[in-house]
């Protein structure tokens, strides 16, 4: 899973598109979204192509983490934010629109306007330890 030839993260990544960086390291690449939910929304991608979260290496994972941890802080600030999101989806059902695993931070105010379509759900009595079974029987 190295670099796909098609992947616009992977060519900002390799510097083949120009991008607003953020952070560069050996592992990742931190750039702004050209199309932001609010201004200051950023991505941390991966450098090597990986579709989801779970094609990626434990290291890889703590190295996104990382620069989260340390962007978040940085874009809340310099846009006078009162919070954030990380937002990171797997798979078009849940939303990817481009298949290399990356994450949106996105910096929030109480009157930006933006809502999620939160459901809130319930189990009938016994599923969800059933489910909670399943799920400890995988791990």
């Amino acid at each position: 899973m190295g670099k796909s030839q098609d992947c616009i993260f992977c060519k900002i990544a390799a510097g083949q598109i120009p991008a607003a960086l953020l952070i560069e390291t050996d592992d990742l690449v931190s750039f702004m979204d050209i199309m932001p939910v609010n201004h200051g929304h950023c991505l941390v991608v991966p450098r090597r192509h990986a579709a989801t979260l779970t094609d990626l290496t434990e290291e890889e994972a703590r190295a996104c983490m990382g620069a989260i941890w340390q962007l978040a802080p940085a874009v809340v600030k310099a846009t006078d934010g009162e919070g954030f999101n990380v937002l990171q989806n797997n798979g078009s059902c849940a939303g990817q629109a481009v298949d290399h695993v990356h994450f949106h931070i996105i910096p929030r105010r109480a009157d930006d306007g933006w809502r999620f379509g939160w459901r809130k759900g319930s189990y009938a009595e016994g599923e969800m330890q059933k489910l909670q079974a399943r799920i400890k029987g995988l791990l």
